[in-house]
């Protein structure tokens, strides 16, 4: 995120979506991949790592909207999500979908405490002629899949975990987050918290990413 020059005016910053105020009333301005246009709104139009009914995202991505249509709101110190939430029953299998355009299987990067526990997996995307790496994160499990470890190549429908609320007490659901790894970053080496820092990855809206229905 950046904190947008005075020269940039305070009415000017403000007007921008993709920004919020933070605690100490400064417009921090979100660096992230907003939803592409080309890509449908409806979140009902994805496929997920879990079973998905009409209406089964409670909590999308909002970091490319206005700062009052954010889900937390400016008063607050946590603003924004960068994710989805997708509510199941604990035990719920999570398990693995080949995001648009990806190349070759998943690699497992991380497994243990993050957003409670959490899997966090490698995609190599072909977009415009160009590969990039992407992490999805997968917060929140119950327990991740037996003997899962970093260095395992994952395909299609193969199982990460199961839907829990560890991190979150009482609010069982999938958090599935995906960052775009930033150029000349190799995610393998990063340490778990880096996974989700901004000068490693960036969000992403997941529509970008996630396979059409």
């Amino acid at each position: 995120m950046r904190i947008p020059n005075d020269d940039d005016g305070a009415a000017e910053a403000e007007s921008i979506a993709g920004g919020h105020h933070d605690p100490q009333g400064r417009w921090v301005v979100y660096d992230q991949i907003p939803r592409r246009p080309d890509r449908p709104a409806d979140y009902d139009a994805y496929r997920y790592p879990v079973p998905c009914e009409r209406g089964c995202v409670v909590s999308g991505y909002d970091l490319d909207r206005p700062d009052e249509l954010q889900r937390r709101g400016r008063r607050l110190h946590h603003v924004g999500h960068g994710a989805v939430d997708l509510p199941q029953r604990k035990g719920t299998p999570v398990t693995l979908v080949l995001l648009e355009h990806q190349q070759g299987d998943a690699e497992v990067l991380y497994v243990g405490p993050l957003f409670g526990t959490t899997v966090a997996t490698r995609h190599t995307l072909r977009e415009g002629g160009q590969v990039h790496d992407y992490v999805l994160v997968f917060g929140h499990l119950d327990a991740a899949a037996p003997g899962l470890r970093p260095g395992m190549r994952l395909q299609s429908g193969d199982l990460i975990g199961l839907v829990g609320d560890t991190g979150s007490p009482e609010l069982v659901h999938l958090h599935l987050e995906s960052r775009r790894v930033r150029e000349g970053v190799d995610p393998a080496r990063l340490a778990p918290a880096a996974l989700v820092d901004g000068s490693s990855t960036m969000p992403c809206d997941p529509r970008n990413v996630l396979p059409l229905r």
